[in-house]
C-alpha cells in the first residue's frame, strides 16, 4: 500500500530542467540531478525518455538551485543547493553546498557518497524500490512468487525507513508454505563521524517454522566501519525483545536478547549492487538459546530504472518448540524496480 502511494505521487516530482552539467570531455546536459548513489549520478533530460546513469568521477561541474542532502565519507551531511568549485592544476573539484544565511560548505568530490534530492514537499523526500518474481511448473502444479517493496524517508541527520517481503510456495496436494515480513528502522546520526544510534521494529509469519506472528523491538549504537561509492559497512550492536506465538498449543515465548547487526552494500558502477544484512540474537532468558536472519539480494541493471535480482533469506533458531522447525530459508529471482531517485 506504501508502494502504491508514493507511485501515485509521481507528479509532485515534476520540476524545472534548469540544472547543469559538465563532462571531462566537454559535453554539456541541461536537465534535472536526480541524485548521486554508488558512484552513479542519475539525470533526467527532458527529451530523453529514461533517467541516464553518468560516471560521478568524470563530471567537473554541476550546478542546481533544487535542495539536496549530501552526505560524505566521513558521514557528515549538508542541506542545500549545488554549485561547482574548479580546482586550480591537477587539483580535484569542489561542491559547494549553499545553504543561505549559512557559509557554503565546500567538499572534494571523491569525498561526496550519497546525493539525495529533498524539499519542503513530504513527497520528494522519499526513496525506494518494488521487487516481483515468479515461476510455475504445470507437472505438480507448482507455483512460487515473492513480492517486497521498501521506502526511506531522507533528513539532514536521520532516516527511516520500512519493508514488506512476502514469499509463497505451493504445489498440488501440498499445503501452500507462506512467508510474510514487515520491518521498519529509524537511524540518527550522532556528533561523532560515522557514528549513529538506531531503532528496529519486525513482524515476521513463517508457516515453515509454525510461526503464526512474531514481533521484534530493538535498538542500539552502530558505526559506518566503510562509507564510500563503492562499499558501504556499519555494524550495529544493542539489545531486542521478543515476543513469538507458535501456530499449535506452544505457550507464547518473550524473550530478551543482545543483540549484533551488520550490512555490507557494494557497488560496480552502474552494473551491480550487493546488499547483504545479517542479525545475531543470543538469548538472555534462555541461555544457550541463538536466533540467527539474514537477507542477500544481487542486483544487475538491465535498464534505466529496471534491474533483475537474485535474493536469498534465511531464519534460524537454534532451539525451537520440539515439534517445530529451526530454520526457514529460500531463494528467489526477478525484476527491481526503483521510484524517488532514480
Amino acid at each position: 500500500m506504501l508502494a502504491v502511494v508514493l507511485l501515485s505521487s509521481a507528479a509532485l516530482y515534476a520540476r524545472e530542467n534548469t540544472d547543469i552539467i559538465v563532462m571531462k570531455n566537454g559535453d554539456r546536459l541541461t536537465g534535472q540531478v536526480k541524485g548521486l548513489e554508488a558512484g552513479v549520478l542519475y539525470v533526467s533530460l527532458p527529451y530523453v525518455i529514461q533517467t541516464l546513469s553518468v560516471d560521478w568521477t568524470t563530471v567537473v561541474r554541476i550546478e542546481s538551485n533544487q535542495l539536496f542532502l549530501v552526505r560524505t565519507e566521513s558521514g557528515a551531511v549538508y542541506r542545500g543547493q549545488l554549485k561547482t568549485s574548479v580546482g586550480e592544476g591537477d587539483k580535484p573539484m569542489k561542491i559547494q553546498v549553499l545553504a543561505p544565511p549559512e557559509q557554503p560548505v565546500s567538499i572534494t568530490q571523491n569525498k561526496v557518497v550519497e546525493v539525495s534530492e529533498t524539499s519542503k514537499n513530504f513527497w520528494q523526500r522519499f526513496n525506494g524500490q518494488i521487487n516481483f518474481g515468479t515461476t510455475y511448473s504445470k507437472a505438480n502444479d507448482n507455483l512460487q512468487y515473492t513480492l517486497g517493496s521498501a521506502a526511506e524517508y531522507l533528513r539532514e541527520r536521520w532516516s527511516t525507513s520500512a519493508t514488506w517481503n512476502s514469499n509463497l510456495s505451493s504445489s498440488s496436494g501440498t499445503d501452500a508454505a507462506t512467508r510474510n515480513q514487515v520491518g521498519a528502522s529509524y537511524s540518527h546520526l550522532l556528533r561523532k563521524q560515522n557514528t549513529f544510534y538506531s531503532g528496529i521494529f519486525d513482524l515476521l509469519q513463517s508457516s515453515e517454522q509454525g510461526i503464526q506472528h512474531q514481533t521484534l523491538v530493538g535498538g542500539g549504537i552502530g558505526h559506518y566501519f566503510k562509507n564510500t561509492n563503492h562499499t558501504k559497512l556499519a555494524i550495529l550492536g544493542g539489545l531486542a525483545w521478543q515476543n513469538t506465538q507458535y501456530s499449535s498449543a506452544v505457550p507464547v515465548q518473550n524473550l530478551a536478547a543482545a543483540m549484533a547487526a551488520g550490512e555490507l552494500k557494494l557497488f560496480k558502477f552502474n552494473k551491480t549492487n550487493l546488499d547483504i544484512s545479517a542479525a545475531l540474537f543470543p538469548m538472555l532468558n534462555d541461555s544457550g538459546r541463538v536466533k540467527f536472519n539474514t537477507n542477500a539480494t544481487y542486483y544487475i541493471k538491465i535498464t534505466g530504472n529496471l534491474s533483475w535480482n537474485i535474493s536469498f533469506y534465511g531464519n534460524w533458531d537454534n532451539r525451537p518448540p520440539l515439534q517445530f522447525s529451526g530454520s526457514d530459508y529460500g531463494s528467489s529471482s526477478g525484476l527491481s524496480w526503483t521510484f524517488g531517485m532514480k
